[in-house]
């Protein structure tokens, strides 16, 4: 007998809004979370969970952190050079999440859509124009609850697009015409940006905005967002690619996280009947009837389990195997490590490699955890010669302890303001590195604080070194398609090998990659030279560090990234690399589809989450098509997003993290074993 209509293993921005949307749509759907809910943890929990501040906290929390270690070098002496390599784990540590809501959990919340390119070239690829972005721009729409632009035809509307036509006509901007800015103000996702007040407030991060402003006026290029509101995510800026400063947007509500999570919640309490979470559940295989999937063998364990070796309180093998049926598809929405890396343990992938370790072929796809693909990021980081106004001393950045002194930054954020609903990152600029490129390929932004990367540890440093000003360089489109990601054991609880092959050990191209990085270094320089004295004394890189062989050889060593994607790719039938086809359907099998950040054939934009999100949509529309049924408008574009509890404050600090986001779920969410 089967237990749904479609399984979905992981709750992320891929599998958490699908499973949501089908449900709305009537269906039935058992989702499988590996993790549990940090938000039925504690207060503490909650907090993590909730304050943006608090999300690099949220990121170390053993209770839902899951620490991975990969490569970015196969010569372990080169990769040592890496001050933030782990020597206990023998590698560099990448952060990733197991809980509901996947990595949308602990992630920074930065919501970009990527660039029309990025769309119309998988349309070119697959010769499937539904890619296209004309209408996977209809899916960011569909999916938003925009708070931070006026809604259509009210009289900031209105006066708004007069001005910016107007203006757009002056300067010969190609969009003049268009009136839609693309955002949608009825979906599941809200969207914010930080108040300007945050910024006013410290005369030092005025200056760096002005100085920022200036040299963008300078180089000819501020103008075109200005008409646009600083929006990074306005759909015409999507399509003429101009550079320029930006202000970011978060998916928050009145300074709340939200993700997946929420929307899952939300259909839990709407249609308890078409939706079954089971937290604590790890997918260990899945099971064929010949070439077709037709359930998940999967360990299931109870709250205190943690069933993954990636999970800090991992002490072994644990759990009691279980099965689950399909009545119509199993759907992979594990991330760009554990998605190829099921696919694998299930007889999906490379035949060679599956040999290797005695797993038998069900289909030989070559693609299987290849093609693994990431940005370059690199840090400037500068001492003021004083504090941070923003960083005022009574501000503790942690949630509260015990008996301590109540935070007065915390009841700001339980109203819904202050420097708590912020991630950090106040200022951000798109810039091309060579005036040739079709697209900018550098997203520049600037936090109050210490970030060179991340290791273990750097959540405790960041807000507490309260002199430096740090800007992050993050190089888009990349060249390097070299990594892997491998399984080393039949062992499901097992993380794989995950290698990225930097640089020179992944592509011949990669001094293009390296010189936008040293054009985004020097360009940051430059802006911090203007501020005189004041930021004169730099951290990262450093002075040792001043000729371009230097940064070049910098940047080898400490450079980073965060947003693995690519490693069971979208492509024809006539590529052999190709796992799956434009439908998201595994090639050679059926009933199997993958619906995450692996799907990819290039990394997207410039941040990952908002194109997941995007494809979740369009797999929704694809999977409703496919079923025989007609695609309604989403009901996530149709329900108003429920109000969050976070309205609920109260004088306790404490108390206040519990009301803040808590939506109680226990009644809703099954602990398989542990009802």
């Amino acid at each position: 007998m089967a237990d749904a209509d479609y399984i979905i293993i992981g709750s992320g921005a891929g599998g958490g809004p699908l499973a949501a949307n089908l449900a709305q749509h009537g269906f039935k759907v058992l989702l499988l979370e590996a993790g549990g809910d940090l938000m039925e943890t504690d207060d503490t929990g909650r907090l993590l969970y909730s304050a943006p501040v608090f999300h690099g906290l949220c990121s170390e929390d053993e209770r839902c952190s899951w620490n991975y270690f990969v490569h970015h070098y196969s010569d372990p002496q080169r990769e040592q050079r890496d001050s933030k390599y782990d020597c206990a784990g023998q590698g560099v540590w990448y952060p990733r999440v197991g809980a509901l809501g996947g990595c949308t959990v602990h992630n920074a919340m930065i919501t970009v859509t990527p660039q029309a390119i990025d769309w119309d070239t998988i349309a070119h690829q697959t010769g499937d124009w539904s890619w296209g972005a004309d209408n996977m721009y209809r899916y960011f729409t569909r999916l938003e609850d925009c708070r931070y632009r006026s809604r259509p035809w009210t009289l900031g509307y209105l006066a708004n697009r007069l001005i910016t036509s107007a203006l757009g006509l002056v300067t010969g901007s190609k969009t003049w015409m268009t009136w839609s800015s693309g955002h949608g103000f009825k979906g599941w996702l809200s969207t914010e940006r930080p108040r300007p007040t945050l910024v006013l407030s410290d005369w030092r991060i005025v200056g760096i905005l002005i100085n920022t402003l200036w040299i963008c006026i300078k180089l000819g290029v501020v103008w075109f967002r200005s008409l646009r509101a600083f929006d990074v995510n306005d759909i015409r800026n999507s399509e003429d690619g101009p550079e320029g400063v930006v202000l970011t947007t978060l998916s928050t509500r009145a300074g709340k996280r939200q993700g997946p999570r929420e929307y899952l919640i939300r259909t839990l309490r709407e249609k308890p009947d078409n939706l079954t979470i089971l937290l604590h559940t790890l997918a260990t295989r899945i099971i064929f009837e010949g070439k077709r999937a037709v359930g998940v063998e999967a360990l299931s364990g109870g709250p205190d389990a943690a069933l993954y070796e990636a999970s800090p309180k991992y002490q072994g093998r644990c759990g009691t195997a279980k099965e689950y049926r399909a009545r119509r598809e199993v759907i992979v929405c594990a991330g760009a490590f554990n998605s190829p890396q099921l696919l694998m343990l299930s007889g999906i992938g490379p035949a060679k490699e599956l040999a290797r370790l005695n797993i038998p072929v069900v289909v030989d796809l070559p693609g299987v955890g290849a093609n693994l693909q990431d940005r370059y990021e690199i840090a400037v980081v500068s001492e003021s010669d004083k504090p941070f106004a923003l960083l005022p001393p009574e501000a503790t950045f942690t949630p509260p302890v015990g008996n301590a002194a109540p935070d007065p930054f915390l009841q700001l954020w339980a109203q819904g303001k202050g420097l708590y609903c912020s991630t950090g990152s106040l200022i951000a600029l798109l810039r091309r590195s060579r005036p040739d490129l079709q697209e900018p390929d550098l997203f520049i932004f600037g936090l109050p604080g210490f970030f060179r990367g991340y290791f273990r540890g750097y959540s405790q440093i960041f807000e507490r070194l309260r002199t430096r000003f740090t800007w992050i360089i993050l190089k888009a489109y990349t060249s390097n398609t070299a990594g892997r990601v491998t399984l080393e054991s039949t062992d499901p609880t097992k993380r794989p090998r995950v290698d990225f092959n930097y640089f020179d050990t992944g592509s011949d191209e990669c001094q293009h990659d390296l010189s936008a990085l040293v054009e985004g270094v020097e360009f940051v320089r430059n802006m911090n030279a203007k501020l005189g004295k004041r930021f004169a004394n730099e951290i990262v890189p450093g002075p040792g560090h001043a000729t371009q062989a230097d940064l070049m050889d910098f940047i080898k060593n400490e450079a980073w990234g965060h947003h693995a994607s690519c490693t069971n790719k979208i492509g024809p039938s006539t590529d052999p690399m190709a796992v799956l086809d434009s439908r998201f359907r595994v090639r050679g099998t059926e009933g199997l589809r993958v619906v995450d950040a692996s799907v990819f054939p290039k990394i997207p934009g410039h941040f990952i989450v908002a194109a997941v999100y995007m494809i979740s949509e369009k797999a929704f529309d694809v999977i409703v098509e496919d079923a025989g049924r007609t695609v309604l408008t989403c009901a996530g574009s149709t329900v108003a997003a429920a109000e969050s509890a976070a309205a609920t404050v109260t004088t306790s600090a404490t108390a206040t993290a519990a009301a803040a986001a808590a939506q109680p779920v226990q009644a809703a969410v099954a602990d398989e074993g542990h009802p």
